[in-house]
């Protein structure tokens, strides 16, 4: 370690943000593409955001598959073929002519590209590479999305605005192929590729967690010589059904299926529309979105230093009621002009938007040891599903009243619910505190280690 006067974590850590931005490019295209595809080719609202839910769906779905993908083949070789993925989704869309194709290329391509970025791939980066600072790691990277809205967003807005909205597409493909070699030059695997440990790590402790989460995978190629791609599949299977006999699970995924539904799903995908609906432009409504992703990586980046510090069930509570709150007083807020009361909604949501995720990473941890990336990862599929299902249903809505403020209403209530769940985990904790099965619940066997028993605590 001597020789490495910089962690090399930390240079993983930044290809990793690089590629997370790249990503995130065509992820902030919906909002600005929705109404130009629409005046262009007459597709309902609810027809493009159908696309935008398989999309989401995707995205969600694809990231527990993709973090035992990135077990067996590397997480170099995972990445560069999402991004790929990525840009020919973005690229071919400019070739389309019917709705069908849109769900393709919008939907299918980019959703399985963008998936394989998702923010398990955040959890497995900083499971491999830190023990220290994993909260704050885990938040930086995590607003790398964040980051690429607020790059994106404006030159998006701007670009669909003077030359269509196929320059915007093109341009979100050169970007995640810019990032290609990038990864291939400077992302590795694992710590012992270089020769070192874990970041904050003692000498044993990545050959601890590495053995751990083999013997997690039902399948592997350790157990019984199963090719790398069915192995990879039967672990992501595996730790759900797992996972899926334990309560914290349920109350996770339940959670982070609201906060799915109350910022992709919705804001991310319906906010430019519905202040258009209120005569205002939608560059400015574009820039109040990329302002929401400024503020994100603020309040995401404070909620990972936090994660490290505070009992991540309170903060989830915290997070998810002000975010129902800040709902229900928005349908007051629209209005032609981005009036002060607008950005101190953006500014207050934008501090929220992703912050749920470090202390959600952090409890999948706790609860489930090494295959924690794993189980974050059907986690975050239920992100996912909640923001396809709000993305179509806010459409519908649309389509059907004439307005979204139903659609704002059921949000807020809907993020209230999610306050709660996230405080029921505390019960559980406090069983462990008495002597009881302990936080994970019974159920989990020895596939699951605690966190203390796997890692040293960050």
């Amino acid at each position: 370690m001597s020789r490495h006067r910089i962690h090399p974590a930390w240079a993983v850590a930044a290809v990793a943000f690089v590629a997370l931005v790249g990503a995130a490019g065509f992820r902030a295209t919906p909002s600005v593409l929705l109404r130009p595809l629409h005046e262009e080719f007459g597709w309902s609202l609810g027809t493009i955001s159908a696309a935008v839910s398989v999309n989401l769906l995707l995205y969600g779905l694809t990231a527990p598959f993709a973090a035992a993908l990135m077990e067996k083949f590397g997480i170099r070789r995972v990445v560069m073929g999402a991004l790929l993925l990525v840009a020919a989704g973005s690229g071919l869309t400019v070739l389309m002519s019917a709705s069908w194709q849109l769900v393709l290329c919008w939907g299918v391509l980019v959703g399985l590209g963008t998936g394989s970025m998702a923010l398990a791939f955040v959890a497995t980066v900083t499971n491999r590479w830190f023990v220290r600072r994993r909260g704050l790691v885990t938040g930086v990277l995590t607003a790398g999305g964040a980051a690429g809205q607020l790059i994106f967003l404006p030159i998006l807005a701007r670009l669909t605005g003077d030359h269509g909205w196929r320059a915007a597409a093109l341009t979100v493909a050169g970007a995640a192929l810019l990032v290609v070699p990038l990864v291939w030059w400077r992302l590795r695997d694992r710590p012992a590729d270089l020769g070192v440990t874990a970041y904050g790590a003692g000498p044993d402790t990545a050959a601890t967690e590495d053995a751990a989460l083999t013997a997690a995978a039902p399948g592997s190629a350790a157990r019984g010589g199963v090719d790398p791609a069915g192995g990879a599949a039967r672990a992501a299977l595996g730790a759900l059904r797992q996972a899926a006999g334990t309560r914290p699970f349920w109350l996770l995924a339940g959670g982070f299926a609201i906060c799915g539904a109350t910022t992709n799903g919705l804001i991310g995908t319906h906010f430019i529309p519905a202040a258009h609906d209120h005569g205002m432009p939608e560059t400015t409504a574009a820039g109040l979105l990329a302002l929401v992703g400024l503020f994100d990586i603020a309040g995401t980046i404070a909620s990972g230093w936090l994660t490290d510090r505070v009992d991540s069930r309170l903060l989830l509570g915290a997070y998810y009621a002000l975010r129902g709150l800040s709902l229900l007083v928005l349908p007051a807020l629209f209005a032609a002009t981005a009036h002060p009361s607008m950005v101190v909604f953006i500014l207050f949501y934008g501090l929220d938007w992703v912050a749920t995720v470090p202390p959600t990473v952090a409890l999948c941890r706790e609860y489930f040891g090494a295959a924690g990336a794993i189980v974050f990862g059907w986690v975050f599929a239920a992100h996912q599903v909640g923001a396809a299902v709000a993305a179509t249903a806010a459409g519908l809505v649309r389509d059907r009243l004439g307005a979204y403020d139903a659609a704002w209403y059921s949000a807020g209530a809907l993020a209230l619910a999610a306050s709660v769940l996230s405080l029921m985990l505390l019960a559980g904790r406090r069983t462990a505190d008495r002597g009881g099965v302990g936080p994970a619940g019974a159920g989990l066997g020895l596939a699951y280690p605690a966190a203390s028993a796997s890692a040293p605590a960050p």
